[in-house]
């Protein structure tokens, strides 16, 4: 399998592309200011997912624009179906936000969170049934600790499964979690020939287009949400798209598909700590509970692959 080598992110994304471990790390931290940030700005789905992506591009155009005149002309040239899988991520990415959104509402926060999370089991097996890539041992024993810690966090057991909608919200959300980790899966692809942020620059544009045409169908756009919402919605370009999903871009393709899948469960326990200090959201000690299972589990599913990179 392809990995990208520092050399081709380090430009763009400075010294934290060189520590892929970290890079996912600080990725998962800042995509989990979304739900805090989206929550604020009190927009729908479609609106939300829309502008989350369209507010990044002026951030994400010069960094493409940097790496491609660093890279050179004799890489400028993206193949068709390298593109068709960006453009397919793109759409996915589309596709996870709107539904895991409205499941917020039908299921409840807490168990469209552990839904959505079963990501950590099916972009393993993705990568196991298409690239022939075999999760360690360590990660294979560690797995029902990290579902049960994304259980505890998530407060479903102390009665966080509400929603107006139960049913219709399960299936949203197992929809989402299917979008979510076919997104991964192909964000980690699309990133193994180099060109990450030009790649990333397509996915964002994509997801654009799909969150305006999808959203316009189901539960509407609005086009001029306020400059209140608008400025909510920049924040959760900066934090989501900007720096949290590109740091994520960037050190996936580095990474094995368990551990980015591991370390990408930090954003529900950094949406925890968020809610506290941000909304004045207590965690109960059972979800303090959860969070340090998902730490503690992650690290013994990780450290080995670590110290053998």
């Amino acid at each position: 399998m392809t990995r990208v080598s520092e050399s081709q992110t380090a430009n763009v994304t400075g010294p934290v592309a060189g520590h892929p471990y970290v890079s996912m790390a600080l990725g998962a931290l800042f995509v989990s200011a979304s739900a805090v940030l989206i929550h604020l700005s009190g927009a729908s789905p479609g609106t939300a997912s829309f502008y989350r992506c369209l507010l990044a591009l002026p951030a994400l155009v010069p960094l493409a624009l940097l790496e491609r005149g660093r890279e050179g002309r004799r890489e400028s040239t993206v193949p068709a179906r390298r593109r068709a899988v960006t453009l397919a991520a793109g759409a996915l990415f589309a596709g996870d936000m709107l539904l895991w959104t409205a499941a917020i509402d039908e299921v409840g926060a807490g168990l469209s969170t552990v839904l959505v999370n079963v990501q950590v089991v099916i972009v393993p097996l993705l990568a196991l049934l298409v690239d022939r890539e075999p999760p360690p041992r360590r990660f294979v024993v560690s797995l029902p600790f990290l579902l049960l810690g994304v259980v505890l966090a998530s407060g479903v057991a102390e009665g966080g499964a509400g929603g107006s909608r139960p049913l219709l919200g399960t299936v949203h959300a197992v929809l989402a979690a299917v979008c979510y980790s076919g997104f991964l899966f192909l964000l980690r692809r699309g990133g193994q020939q180099g060109q990450v942020v030009q790649s990333y620059l397509w996915v964002t544009v994509a997801a654009a287009v799909a969150s305006l045409a999808a959203g316009a169908l189901w539960q509407g756009v609005d086009p001029a949400p306020g400059w209140t919402a608008v400025g909510w919605l920049a924040l959760v370009a900066l934090f989501g798209q900007v720096l949290g999903w590109l740091l994520v871009a960037v050190a996936a393709p580095r990474l094995a598909s368990h551990v980015g899948a591991i370390l990408l469960l930090l954003t529900p326990v950094g949406a925890l700590v968020l809610g506290w200090a941000v909304l004045g959201e207590h965690p109960s000690p059972l979800q303090l509970a959860g969070c340090a299972v998902i730490l503690a589990s992650g690290t013994f599913a990780t450290t080995r692959s670590a110290r053998d990179s």
